[in-house]
């Protein structure tokens, strides 16, 4: 996937790609711009309170942080879908900076959809996967999945593409 060519992180994407990863970081936007209510989990799980035991101390925290953590994570999903190919396919080129706001966009991502998915650290995501594809394998879980499991070989190739810092 992502490779170093230079001080560049480069990748060609197919057009499923490039729709997933639009529709990804989309809906990271949609999430963070529609509202956000700190009784849903995902939003909990991307604005965790700082001080778990004492809410008017977290709320207040939040009330002075909250806006820019919230813009930075929307930002870094703009990121993502700045760099999409304009067809359907293509090639991408990140420098550092940009490569930066495509992890921390997708980690947001992942994190959202581990969420949703009941993904935790103990999670076996080929064993969860493999039992989704039995139960049904035209399930929208088997295809959420896969996204998931998709996002983290980014990431993972995204990681390893960086060019070391001296």
């Amino acid at each position: 996937m992502f490779r170093r060519n230079g001080s560049q992180c480069v990748a060609t994407f197919a057009i499923d790609e490039v729709r997933v990863l639009r529709k990804v970081a989309g809906e990271v936007v949609g999430l963070l711009t529609d509202g956000m209510d700190h009784t849903d989990p995902v939003v909990s799980r991307l604005f965790p309170d700082i001080y778990p035991d004492r809410p008017d101390d977290s709320a207040e925290f939040r009330l002075y942080t909250e806006g820019d953590l919230k813009t930075g994570k929307i930002d870094q999903a703009g990121a993502i879908l700045a760099a999409l190919p304009d067809g359907d396919e293509g090639e991408v080129r990140l420098d550092g900076e940009a490569a930066e706001a495509w992890l921390r966009a997708i980690n947001d991502a992942r994190l959202a959809m581990g969420t949703r998915l009941d993904i935790t650290a103990e999670t076996d995501l080929s064993e969860e996967l493999e039992t989704a594809v039995v139960q049904d394998p035209g399930s929208s879980r088997v295809f959420q999945l896969s996204v998931y499991a998709y996002l983290g070989y980014l990431q993972e190739s995204l990681l390893n593409a960086l060019p070391e810092i001296d």
